[in-house]
């Protein structure tokens, strides 16, 4: 068996009871206080939100030690006389492994992260560095533990992961606003001149909007199946909920009619949520306390919560009662999309926690979505939920082959592009559902931060490329 030093990890140490002999703290420094004969150092390595601070009684510390200097501490865990730590490290000895000067030092600018408060906006322009900060590392903790949690709840239920392609040839959609994949000279590039007969894939290309349609088809020989990946979206669009690049999650399942698609995904998001308030406590009450009060109250009341079913047709008349009382920006009517201040106002004043939207007009939904029988709606689901309006869009698919390509038609797609698909319907056709999530949205929900790009390692927005 291969041996190699998994040293403890600062949340270990901070979990283990006095005394601790020959500890061995790597980490980055947070700050240094000298006091007389004493000098503090805290060190964080990134496992936890906390630091642990390590006290050099007598023992020499380089003066010019500094934030953001990678350092190796020996010394032995001991109870800490002050408040707000239980513990402690009485350093023996320290060794700096990376210098991060404070001042500019042979050539080198000062590190910008120093002992006090920066803007997002500001840290934003430096996504190399800004996961050493407090608010930054604990939003990377709990994107890692809901990226375990996604793959833990669909691997318990009998799912398979997938991996559908990043580059294709449809747009799964039917929207546009998809980014070329191209090998043709850039500077004869003309959409509409163009001979994609002559590009590497002999045809037109794209980055994917959504795995969904190729999962439908391995829904078909492993009947449930799920995937969690990166889509592209090339809206030019400079707001705090819009990404160029984002991660999601798109579960389908063979025979699941729509009543089982939303218990689904009601399931799914109570397990999220339970799954951050069990295991990232820390890190939540650092967003309860000073990203957005009252988080985790939400949270807990969303995840123990009914979720309430409503159709479209209802929750527009429902909005039409009090369209006189309340100002609504976009006046609500049948046949338009519900806005985020018409799915706020349901779940936050209507009925005051999670509501699940469905049978929407076909009209404003996607081709591949099942047609009611009265022609006019559609068996899709929209998940809404307080503070933010809706998390989660599915639907259960058409399996028909003859009202799929006539709905296809009527959208204007080429359905020859799409004879993989419809062989599906072709060709021992089912019924089956599936749902979209993105899950920065979900990850920006549970943390409470206001704008995606935060919830992200490194964003992808119009006009921003790192």
């Amino acid at each position: 068996m291969i041996q190699y030093d998994m040293f403890p990890l600062i949340k270990d140490i901070l979990a283990m009871e006095p005394p601790g002999n020959n500890l061995v703290i790597r980490g980055w420094v947070r700050t240094k206080r000298d006091m007389k004969n004493l000098v503090f150092v805290e060190v964080n390595d990134g496992s936890c939100f906390n630091s642990i601070q390590c006290t050099f009684d007598g023992i020499p510390v380089p003066p010019d030690l500094s934030t953001g200097s990678a350092v190796e501490i020996s010394g032995s865990l001991v109870f800490s006389p002050a408040q707000g730590q239980a513990v402690e490290i009485a350093a023996a000895s320290i060794k700096v492994i990376g210098d991060a000067p404070a001042e500019e030092k042979n050539g080198i600018p000062p590190y910008p992260l120093q002992k006090k408060r920066h803007s997002l906006e500001f840290l934003r322009e430096m996504p190399q560095l800004r996961g050493r900060t407090n608010t930054l590392a604990a939003v990377m903790r709990v994107r890692s533990r809901l990226s375990y949690a996604v793959h833990r709840f669909f691997q318990e239920r009998g799912y398979h992961y997938l991996h559908t392609p990043v580059i294709t040839g449809n747009d799964a959609e039917g929207a546009g606003s998809m980014f070329r994949v191209t090998t043709l000279n850039p500077s004869l590039a003309d959409p509409g001149k163009n001979d994609y007969s002559k590009d590497f894939f002999g045809r037109e290309t794209f980055l994917t909007v959504s795995g969904q349609l190729e999962a439908e088809a391995y829904a078909a020989a492993l009947s449930r199946v799920y995937t969690f990946g990166p889509t592209f979206r090339a809206e030019n669009s400079n707001t705090a909920r819009h990404l160029a690049e984002f991660w999601m999650i798109e579960p389908e399942t063979a025979f699941f009619r729509l009543p089982e698609n939303m218990a689904l995904a009601e399931d799914f998001l109570k397990y999220c949520f339970k799954t951050v308030l069990d295991e990232c406590a820390e890190d939540m009450a650092f967003f309860d306390e000073r990203i957005e009060k009252g988080l985790i109250g939400v949270i807990k009341s969303v995840a123990e919560s009914a979720f309430v079913h409503i159709t479209y047709t209802d929750a527009i008349k429902e909005l039409e009662k009090v369209q006189n009382t309340k100002t609504f920006e976009y006046k609500p009517s049948w046949g338009c999309d519900l806005q985020s201040e018409h799915e706020r106002f349901l779940t936050e004043e209507l009925f005051m926690g999670p509501v699940i939207v469905t049978d929407y007009p076909k009209e404003i939904k996607a081709f591949y979505m099942k047609q009611n029988d009265d022609g006019k709606t559609v068996r899709a689901m929209d998940v809404l939920v307080p503070r933010l309006g809706e998390i989660i869009g599915g639907s259960e698919r058409e399996e028909n082959l003859e009202r799929l390509e006539k709905r296809m038609t009527e959208s204007g797609m080429n359905t020859e592009r799409y004879s993989w698909y419809l062989d599906l319907r072709r060709y021992g056709s089912f019924p089956h559902s599936g749902f979209g999530l993105g899950f920065e949205r979900l990850t920006q929900y549970v943390t409470g931060m206001a704008n995606i790009r935060d919830v992200i390692p490194y964003p992808r927005a119009a006009g921003q490329l790192y």
